[in-house]
């Protein structure tokens, strides 16, 4: 896509004001405060709006996270010096970037460094509900386990079941790398379809359409921006091509899902599981979601590594000191504006 934000043409003869949303690694602020006059956010209370415009009317850059919403009205506000907006992970959604580019203010963000994090959690999930992990948990932490039984708490075997992925970039490819060793059958629906070689490296089949693999998948996982366009995508009637006793699993984005159309599926029996690490109104998770015996309920930790948190701060500030050399930055996030 092409860009009206072409490069910050002119060197700040100065330290950049930047400005912080939320507390980040220690190695990352120290490094700001050696870099640029900053204001950080030592006790990472989530900002207000009228904070986030207040702050945007006085910085050169703004550090956002996905936990900031910067609308149009936000930008339109904004002070004559904000040139950058430097996200702190990977998605934009929260961000009006094509507001943003009317007013060249460049966008950036930090791809890539979440991938094997995410991944990974991704990999939880898909193990972890057919297994009834949690309820294994729950059973011996609340004292009531008697022992060993032929019956107990019986699962699905991985092997040989087919694992549907919804959204087969970075995070998807690198959970079906994983896959593979558990035995799992792979198949995709992508926008468009991967290269021949590329699915000969996964053993993966493309399916053409959603609801083809809605019906053909044991375990469906997400792996896809939140937008308009995936809104609500996999919804009562999608889920209702389901298997019968198939598991669901996002790590992506909580409005990806109907919830109300998944709580429903879950406590019909329809699915056996599901695991969750996003929510559409987070910090609020529903209390039928965590009532459910086989929800494995986690609080948005798929890029929670001390590597990874580390690795997307020092990618902020690169960011920030090329935009401020006059230079274009290296993850600068293009709009489709002309």
């Amino acid at each position: 896509m092409a860009s009206t934000n072409s490069t910050h043409s002119k060197r700040l003869e100065r330290k950049p004001r930047v400005f912080v949303t939320r507390h980040l690694m220690p190695s990352v602020e120290d490094r700001m405060v050696d870099l640029f006059d900053v204001v950080l956010n030592a006790d990472d209370n989530p900002l207000t709006r009228d904070d986030l415009t207040a702050a945007m009317r006085d910085c050169d850059v703004l550090v956002p996270t996905v936990t900031d919403r910067i609308d149009t009205d936000m930008i339109a506000a904004a002070g004559k010096d904000l040139g950058l907006i430097a996200n702190f992970g990977a998605g934009t959604e929260h961000i009006d970037l094509e507001a943003a580019a009317e007013r060249h203010i460049l966008v950036t963000n930090t791809p890539g460094v979440f991938t094997d994090d995410t991944a990974d959690l991704a990999m939880a999930g898909i193990i972890g509900v057919p297994r009834r992990i949690r309820e294994g948990v729950e059973l011996i932490r609340s004292g009531e386990w008697s022992g060993w039984t032929p019956t107990a708490l019986l699962g699905a075997k991985l092997a040989g079941k087919v694992l549907g992925i919804v959204g087969m970039g970075r995070i998807g490819q690198a959970v079906a790398h994983r896959a593979r060793a558990f035995g799992l059958e792979i198949a995709y629906h992508n926008r468009k379809r991967l290269p021949e070689a590329v699915e000969r490296m996964f053993s993966a089949r493309w399916v053409d359409s959603l609801d083809g693999l809605m019906s053909e998948a044991d375990i469906l996982t997400l792996h896809c921006p939140a937008g308009p366009d995936t809104h609500h995508m996999i919804d009562a009637p999608r889920i209702g091509l389901m298997k019968d006793g198939a598991s669901l699993i996002n790590t992506a984005r909580g409005d990806l899902v109907d919830q109300e159309a998944l709580i429903a599926a879950l406590e019909a029996g329809k699915l056996a599981g599901a695991g969750l690490d996003v929510y559409p109104d987070e910090p609020h998770v529903d209390a039928r979601l965590i009532r459910h015996p086989n929800v494995m309920t986690l609080p948005h930790i798929g890029s929670a590594t001390l590597e990874g948190r580390e690795e997307s701060g020092m990618k902020v500030i690169a960011n920030i000191r090329m935009w401020a050399d006059g230079h274009r930055p290296p993850d600068q996030v293009l709009t489709g504006l002309a």
